[in-house]
């Protein structure tokens, strides 16, 4: 089975004079697998951490110059590498602003295609089918590069592939409509020519993809005509008197493409079972609407479909886990995950465990069963007809998405949940998902327009799902406010990857302002409050010592102390730091959470906070050191799996707190104490750092220093440290 999950948007896209381009030459991996580098066509490359959206540098060459193929990261020298005019190589570092500055070599030969990996040097592809290793070409800039194609063959795709610590560059030729593959083998230069067959009425391949089957290359075409074929290459030294040989190919998905063919699509393979495929009707869909699809091929069954707005421009990237499809104005990153697949479930028919319900002894389980369920089975014993009338009157099918929507326009609120929880209940749920945006969005229409009328439960399935996400219905986090259904509010916060710092902020604000009673009569996602329940309730002994925090440390080089005999408000009778109670009741605090939790850009969230009142700042800061005096405690571990803040995004929120009401906070006379106290903390954790710098060089010898090798059964050895 395959899931494709709620997708959120990474940027915006800048088109190339060109409408029909996306404007993005290519997207790769920056060595962790959350940080993808995005080179646009025109002069840009920004380095984006996916998790949170947010791009960590960007740099750009000069006006009148032009990035001419992908930028890629080298993961041995920790530089990036690109190309500028077709023949300009750039390398430089994170810490380089401008690339005016940093090294280029210029080249005797345009080049194609930079490719990289995660073990391995990079490999520079040129126009002309020339390879070379990125260093061995900078050593010498100006070497002459052999032309491995005639002069009417043009380059339409390359990549590079590992295979049994063997690297390989892939890259397949057009020329009259011939189609032809190159494996080129590094080290030793070796290569491979193939033929590809040609498709009926002279159809060329829109896309390609390469991976790694049994130790050889499979490589996937997707045809106009919706074919996938798939074609393995047997990898094996080549005789040099030998020349281009035919590769095989075998049909391994039919894709419904409606009438006429596609323009363009792409399709990536995930894994040995299933393919993904962006710019394909659905089959239930109709044509004029485009789909991000995965399908299993072993089953030629469709796993998981999501629509994608606006145009679609053929290109398609996977890593880690994540799909990145330019469409309409943005760039998009939809999660997805695969498992291992039977018939039974790919049908629809397998039960959970636990839930099969026990069958009669001498009972055969038949392909009859898996296939038509309880329709047909003849080894079910004697039945009467009575009871077959009864089964019948009972599992009555239920109404389609068309006559659902017409019953959420006048339906009372009892009956519009019966029928659309029978609805999410159907055995062809996943063949639902494009049709479940237009449910909520019917939904809140008619909730919005009438008062009284009001389906908490159905929402909250229908968030469930997955399937939803903000910019698919705007208004549904909104309503949710309004209704005050805060249970509501906190399932969009979770599942919702694109919501609009506006609307967080107003997240916010409610959140803070709703009495703590009332948010301790509502129910919350578990898993949430029993993490604030074990946070509240872990205490601190007298005495005892906090990561970077002390009492001791905590009055040390204080500034406006009060006089002696005198303590601030914030501080206990004896002087000690605050007393380590929440400020917010605990459904609060789990409220709370949930925005920290949430991605932003700190461009578009700064102005929505200046919204904020003072005393709605003053509480939310209190709320964040009494976390930050939690985190910052020994005696707390926090439990894995239960959803909650990090303190990155604790101090995240701190300081822009602090930036969008600094002056207010400076200003306030209750706000003092507690800026001293914000002080203290940064100054503590400044100490402890400067502490453990000064002792990272001792241990750096520690781990250059030799064991002795005859220390016999028992030894003693020591080591002082200077």
């Amino acid at each position: 089975m395959a899931t494709l999950y709620e997708g959120f948007t990474l940027c915006g896209l800048v088109h190339a004079q060109n409408a029909s381009d996306s404007g993005i030459q290519g997207i790769e991996l920056d060595g962790d697998s959350d940080h993808v580098v995005v080179t646009d066509s025109t002069r840009n490359v920004t380095l984006f951490k996916v998790s949170d959206q947010k791009p960590l540098g960007s740099w750009t060459v000069k006006q009148g110059q032009t990035l001419t193929c992908s930028t890629v990261y080298n993961t041995h020298n920790k530089e990036y590498v690109g190309v500028s005019d077709n023949k300009v190589i750039r390398v430089w570092k994170d810490d380089d602003i401008h690339l005016d500055k940093a090294f280029k070599a210029t080249v005797t030969a345009d080049v194609w295609r930079i490719h990289s990996g995660p073990e391995g040097e990079p490999v520079v592809l040129f126009q002309r089918g020339g390879v070379r290793l990125l260093d061995a070409l900078l050593s010498a800039p100006q070497q002459a590069i052999e032309e491995v194609l005639t002069d009417e063959e043009v380059i339409r795709w390359s990549t590079s592939i590992v295979v049994k610590q063997q690297r390989f560059v892939l890259f397949t030729t057009e020329q009259r409509g011939q189609q032809v593959l190159y494996v080129q083998r590094l080290n030793p230069n070796t290569l491979q020519k193939y033929t590809l067959e040609r498709e009926d009425l002279g159809l060329l391949p829109l896309s390609y993809s390469a991976s790694v089957r049994d130790a050889h290359i499979s490589l996937l075409c997707l045809y106009p005509n919706g074919c996938v074929y798939q074609s393995v290459v047997a990898l094996r030294r080549p005789v040099e008197s030998e020349g281009p040989q035919a590769l095989p190919r075998s049909l391994l998905l039919r894709l419904p493409v409606g009438e006429g063919q596609l323009g363009a699509a792409s399709a990536v393979s995930l894994d040995e079972a299933h393919v993904a495929v962006v710019g394909v009707p659905h089959p239930s869909a109709g044509a004029g609407r485009d789909f991000l699809c995965i399908w299993n091929t072993h089953f030629q069954t469709l796993q998981a479909g999501k629509e994608m707005t606006g145009r679609i421009y053929g290109q398609l990237w996977c890593y880690s886990g994540k799909l990145f499809i330019p469409h309409g104005k943005t760039l998009s990153v939809i999660p997805y995950e695969c498992q291992k697949s039977c018939l039974a479930s790919v049908l629809g028919k397998l039960k959970q465990t636990g839930e099969a319900e026990p069958r009669p002894s001498g009972m055969v389980l038949s392909w009859s069963s898996l296939l038509h369920g309880d329709q047909a089975q003849p080894g079910r014993g004697i039945e009467t007809r009575k009871g077959r009338l009864t089964r019948k009157s009972q599992s009555a099918p239920s109404l389609t998405v068309d006559q659902v929507l017409e019953l959420i326009k006048t339906a009372p609120v009892t009956e519009v949940q019966r029928e659309v929880e029978a609805l999410l209940s159907r055995a062809d749920a996943q063949d639902l998902q494009p049709s479940l945006g237009t449910l909520a969005c019917h939904l809140v229409v008619r909730c919005l327009a009438e008062p009284a009328f009001y389906t908490p439960t159905t929402l909250a399935q229908l968030v469930h799902t997955q399937c939803l996400c903000h910019s698919l219905c705007p208004d549904l986090l909104l309503l949710a406010l309004e209704k005050k259904d805060y249970f509501l509010c906190q399932l969009c916060l979770q599942l919702f990857r694109d919501i609009p710092e506006a609307v967080t902020c107003a997240c916010l604000k409610t959140f803070l302002s709703v009495p703590d009673g009332d948010a301790e009569m509502v129910s919350l996602e578990p898993d949430s409050v029993s993490f604030m329940e074990g946070l509240v309730a872990s205490g601190r002994g007298p005495g005892a010592q906090q990561n970077g925090f002390s009492p001791a440390l905590y009055e040390e080089d204080s500034c406006d102390v009060p006089p002696s005999g005198q303590t601030r408000p914030e501080e206990g009778k004896d002087g000690q730091p605050p007393r380590e109670s929440s400020p917010v009741g605990l459904h609060k605090a789990v409220l709370l959470n949930e925005v920290l939790q949430t991605a932003y850009s700190d461009d578009f969230l700064l102005p929505h906070l200046k919204d904020l009142s003072s005393q709605e700042v003053v509480l939310f800061l209190q709320y964040l050191q009494f976390l930050y005096m939690k985190y910052s405690q020994d005696l707390y571990t926090q439990t894995p799996g239960l959803r909650s803040p990090t303190m990155s995004q604790i101090m995240d929120w701190v300081c822009l707190l602090l930036d969008s009401h600094f002056t207010v906070l400076v200003m306030a006379p209750e706000c003092k104490g507690l800026l001293i106290d914000l002080q203290k903390f940064v100054k503590n954790q400044v100490r402890l750092f400067s502490e453990l710098g000064k002792m990272e060089g001792s241990l750096e010898e520690l781990q250059k220093m030799k064991q002795s090798k005859d220390v016999g059964q028992y030894a003693i050895e020591v080591i002082e440290l200077f």
